[in-house]
C-alpha cells in the first residue's frame, strides 16, 4: 500500500491498521529559520545568529545587548531551569519591549508590558528575530459602527427592542 505514494510526498504517510484498512498519518513540517533547523539555531553564537536576521536587528545585536536585555535573559534561563521538564516555566514580567527574540528564549513565558497590563506570551520558534513588543498590542482596536460620546442625538438613538 505505501508503494503508491511518491517518495517526495512528506505530508502523508500511509500505515496499515489492525483491521487491514489503510490510514494516513500526518507528518509535521520541520521548523527552519532562514535555512537553519532548530537544533543548529540553539547551538549558534550571537554573532552567527545575527548574520541570519534582518539588518535593523543585526545592527542592534552587533552593538551589544544592554544591561536590561541581559537581566531579562538571565531571569528567563533561571525560570526555565526551575521548571520541571515538560511543564511551562514561570512567567517573567518585563518592560523591555525592544528585546529581540533569540533562540535561547524559545519555550519561555514572558509578560510584556503594554502600558496598562502585562500580556503573557509563550515564545515560539516562529517568533525568533522579532521584537517582544510586536506580540503585545499597546492600543485597543477601534470598533466601528457604534455611536460614541461625541455623536449627535439622531445617530445615538438605539431602539430598546
Amino acid at each position: 500500500p505505501s508503494s503508491n505514494l511518491c517518495p517526495s510526498d512528506s505530508k502523508l504517510i500511509s500505515i496499515m491498521a489492525d483491521d487491514g484498512a489503510v490510514r494516513k498519518k500526518r507528518t509535521f513540517k520541520k521548523f527552519m529559520f532562514r535555512g537553519v533547523d532548530l537544533e543548529t539555531l540553539y547551538d549558534m553564537t550571537h554573532e552567527e545568529f545575527s548574520e541570519k536576521i534582518n539588518a535593523r536587528q543585526r545592527r542592534r545585536m552587533m552593538r551589544g545587548l544592554k544591561r536590561k536585555c541581559n537581566t531579562l535573559m538571565t531571569r528567563l534561563t533561571k525560570a526555565k531551569k526551575a521548571a520541571t521538564p515538560g511543564e511551562r516555566p514561570e512567567g517573567v514580567k518585563t518592560h523591555v519591549r525592544s528585546m529581540i527574540i533569540v533562540p535561547e528564549m524559545i519555550g519561555s513565558v514572558v509578560g510584556v508590558y503594554n502600558g496598562k497590563v502585562f500580556n503573557g506570551i509563550e515564545i515560539k520558534p516562529e517568533m525568533v528575530g522579532h521584537y517582544l513588543g510586536e506580540f503585545s498590542i499597546t492600543y485597543k482596536p477601534v470598533r466601528h459602527g457604534r455611536p460614541g460620546i461625541g455623536s449627535t442625538n439622531s445617530s445615538r438613538f438605539i431602539p430598546l427592542k
